[in-house]
């Protein structure tokens, strides 16, 4: 396989068309809403921290996939699963503090959840291709 096969794996279109990408937008769009029902109180970290790590899991999606190297494009798909565990650390507090219920927060962790099975995929694909 080798150069060959990791260069036409990544050579996969503009971001906008990988799922993960795709998910990974839609987890910003559908935290945002929930993030701004914290309280005052929270706005400083946890808000913050939250709507930071949902950003850096779509971002880290378009640089990477937009670099040349699949090896550039795998290490900010790295980046891009650290933030979606964060985000999944995020949403276990949120609720353990009280702030929501599980099943208000439902949809964002189903989008996660998918988010972060497309970028693990990407991952796979991309170690398998240099091998």
């Amino acid at each position: 396989m080798g150069e060959t096969s990791a260069a036409n794996l990544h050579a996969m279109g503009h971001f906008k068309q990988l799922k993960a990408w795709q998910h990974a937008r839609t987890l910003a769009v559908l935290s945002k809403p929930a993030i701004e029902r914290l309280p005052v109180s929270e706005r400083d970290a946890l808000a913050s921290q939250w709507q930071r790590a949902t950003y850096s899991v779509a971002l880290n999606i378009a640089e990477g996939a937009s670099r040349r190297g699949a090896k550039d494009f795998r290490r900010h798909l790295d980046i891009a699963r650290a933030s979606l565990d964060e985000i999944e650390a995020i949403l276990d507090l949120v609720v353990s503090l009280g702030y929501f219920r599980a099943e208000e927060l439902a949809k964002v962790e189903a989008i996660r959840d998918e988010c972060a099975k497309t970028v693990f995929g990407l991952i796979r694909k991309l170690a398998a291709a240099s091998l």
